[in-house]
């Protein structure tokens, strides 16, 4: 019965090991859990910019944000709407870049 107890207590210590170690991680691209939160955060404060905003069309735009990098994809209907959302991502808060790849389809 000590030998079970023993051998548990040591199992649910290298368990507790193992969960401390990597529960830190997430596993998109090993970010950390305040990363990804922050990343999230900053992906809704766009979209809401840009659902505010008459000029540019959010239904149609994709953004994702990584380590503050925001990444916008889709379809934009002028130059115009592609230079507006780029402006909206690079004013929001706690964004470092902007990589815009919206295509401008007629």
């Amino acid at each position: 019965m000590k030998k079970a107890m023993h051998a548990l207590a040591i199992a649910a210590m290298a368990g507790a090991v193992v969960f401390g170690t990597t529960a830190c991680s997430v596993v998109r691209e090993q970010q950390t859990v305040g990363s990804y939160v922050d990343d999230a955060s900053i992906t809704a404060a766009v979209k809401a910019k840009m659902a505010e905003d008459k000029s540019v069309s959010a239904t149609a735009i994709s953004v994702e944000t990584l380590n503050g990098t925001v990444q916008l994809s889709g379809f934009a209907k002028s130059e115009a709407e592609k230079a507006r959302a780029a402006e909206i991502a690079r004013t929001t808060k706690n964004v470092r870049e902007v990589r815009n790849s919206i295509v401008v389809r007629p």
